[in-house]
């Protein structure tokens, strides 16, 4: 039981690692602000996570929680640029 965990776990952080290596190289994500990338990236980590942790459950509850985490820490990075920008 152990080493399946294990094993989803490398299998998931791997694939996490080329999603965001293949939405790295798009010109879409150029145009997105942080906040907007944040939420992508933590919500596909964080279902990747949640689903090789907790099955179908995890994956949502994953994904849901990445994205407010991820969107929120972009979000908190705009901001910053904002006020320096200034």
């Amino acid at each position: 039981m152990h080493y399946v965990i294990q094993t989803r776990i490398i299998f998931s952080s791997l694939l996490l690692a080329i999603t965001v290596l293949l939405f790295g190289g798009c010109s879409t994500m150029d145009k997105l602000n942080r906040t907007e990338k944040g939420a992508i990236i933590g919500t596909g980590s964080g279902a990747l996570l949640g689903g090789a942790v907790g099955g179908g459950t995890g994956a949502i509850l994953g994904g849901v929680g990445g994205g407010v985490v991820g969107g929120v820490i972009g979000h908190e990075t705009d901001d910053r640029r904002r006020r320096h920008n200034r």
